[in-house]
């Protein structure tokens, strides 16, 4: 694949993490999930405490970090709250979701073993 056809996909999928950001915040209002507005901000947030498991090196960091970096993990959350009737892991789920959308639409992407920077959506900082 060339460069620009290369610079294409990333285009779109930073498109579709912004889709997902988007999806995953209006499926979280509707969830009902007993959360003030602060606490949701903040486990929007709380996947990027994956960012420790870097102190391990950069095999087990990438590991931590795209373990719920992907989006079936906030998939999975948000189902196991459809399943148990649970509007807190519902919310939990979207929320997740959103945020890993949220990260593909920055441009960040799903680590590689070899250094934080290296992404599936290239490699971050300049070039």
């Amino acid at each position: 694949m060339g460069v620009r056809a290369m610079k294409d996909v990333i285009v779109w999928q930073r498109v579709e993490g912004g889709l997902v950001f988007a999806t995953g915040l209006v499926i979280f209002s509707q969830t009902g999930a007993p959360l003030p507005w602060w606490g949701a901000l903040l486990l929007f947030f709380a996947p990027d405490l994956s960012f420790f498991a870097y102190g391990a090196g950069p095999r087990i960091g990438a590991w931590g970090y795209n373990l719920v970096h992907v989006y079936a993990f906030g998939a999975g959350l948000l189902a196991l709250g459809g399943l148990i009737a649970s509007p807190l892991f519902a919310g939990l789920g979207a929320l997740w979701l959103a945020h890993s959308g949220f990260d593909r639409m920055m441009g960040y992407g799903l680590k590689a073993s070899t250094d934080f920077k290296d992404t599936h959506l290239g490699r971050l900082g300049k070039t």
